[in-house]
């Protein structure tokens, strides 16, 4: 019997490391690595990582703009970290929220030669982990002999895409009868991805039929508005109608995906609500952290339905995205069932966004 780790053991692994602070080690044909989550460096970690050679700060091509930082590698700018660049520097860089704390941070040299592969292998494993993207990342004569000597986790090129089909199989975990209020014939499921990520859960309502599209909602975890009662958004409100619709129905399926904050974790969703009190709107608030607009894997929502039987759905949703997502992953949504609640003085700006920018038909 073989104790060796799996690919996504490894990954799931690299991605503890980076939440910890801990260095990962980084092997790609165009160069070895050694990259930290700048967000969880230490003044201690920055001189380390500095001593070993020329150290740079990695960030998402969109962050990179709002900081004027040249990004040659198109996806990412890869900024010359110089001796005078301080911890306090660094966390103003990487965070919006911290821009006060250090308000003349730039100009910054980003480099233009020389490989970004290792930057960009650790920007995506940083957006994997739920933290903020961006890296620090100094290159090593050969990161299998430095995570050997350390007890670093040692990532090659090619373990995030080897890696990424585990995240979407998913084995059922447990399940049990729930009485709702909505409906007392209900049961939870509870499903575990293989890549050691989040459960994810789904709600069934009656005896749905396996051989007819079955009216289903992938609701994505939203802690302010499901529990909390946010008025920033009309998760909670959809959260519950779509409960209550399935609910009267008598059969039908409700997904919660723990996919906070479209994909990008609660702590960055928070992040991003501060940058909306400063005027910007919710897809704005995202690029200038580094995230897209929407982070989210619905593949994971299909799996989880197939994996229950369902080869087709009516879908409730206002959002064609999700409608595209099921149909590629084969899942066939034979009706789009409108989901209009929440609106708000609170978010009516919010929902306005969605609708411009997000394609949202509100």
């Amino acid at each position: 019997m073989s104790l060796d780790l799996s690919t996504p053991e490894t990954v799931a692994r690299a991605r503890a490391d980076l939440r910890i602070g801990a260095p990962v080690a980084l092997s790609t044909p165009e160069g070895d690595a050694l990259a930290m989550a700048a967000e969880r460096a230490t003044p201690e970690r920055l001189t380390a990582l500095a001593a070993l050679g020329p150290l740079d700060l990695a960030l998402p091509a969109r962050r990179a703009a709002t900081l004027k930082a040249r990004a040659y590698d198109g996806d990412l700018a890869r900024i010359a970290l110089g001796a005078d660049f301080d911890i306090a520097r660094l966390r103003a860089a990487v965070d919006p929220a911290r821009a006060l704390d250090a308000p003349l941070i730039g100009p910054f040299l980003t480099r233009r030669e020389g490989s970004a592969a290792a930057h960009r292998l650790a920007l995506t494993l940083c957006k994997q982990a739920r933290i903020l993207p961006a890296a620090l990342v100094v290159p090593v004569a050969d990161a299998a002999a430095l995570a050997r000597a350390h007890g670093l986790t040692l990532l090659r090129a090619g373990d995030l895409a080897s890696a990424d089909a585990a995240s979407v199989r998913l084995a059922p975990v447990s399940v049990a009868r729930v009485p709702l209020e909505v409906n007392e014939n209900a049961r939870v499921h509870v499903f575990r991805p293989e890549d050691g990520g989040e459960e994810h859960y789904a709600i069934e309502i009656g005896q749905p039929p396996r051989g007819l599209p079955v009216l289903s909602r992938l609701h994505s975890a939203c802690f302010t508005g499901d529990l909390i009662g946010s008025l920033k958004c009309d998760c909670g409100p959809q959260l519950r109608a779509a409960l209550a619709q399935i609910g009267a129905e008598g059969a039908g399926v409700l997904l919660y995906l723990n996919q906070e904050g479209r994909g990008i974790g609660l702590a960055n969703k928070l992040r991003a609500y501060a940058l909306q009190d400063q005027g910007f709107d919710t897809v704005e608030a995202n690029h200038r952290l580094g995230f897209e607009d929407d982070e989210r894997d619905f593949r994971i929502g299909a799996e989880i339905l197939k994996r229950m039987g369902f080869s087709a759905v009516r879908l409730l949703t206002n959002n064609p995205a999700k409608v595209a997502a099921m149909n590629a992953a084969g899942v066939s949504v034979t009706e789009r069932v409108p989901l209009k609640v929440g609106r708000n003085p609170h978010n009516h700006a919010y929902l306005a966004v969605k609708a411009a920018k997000s394609g949202h038909l509100l």
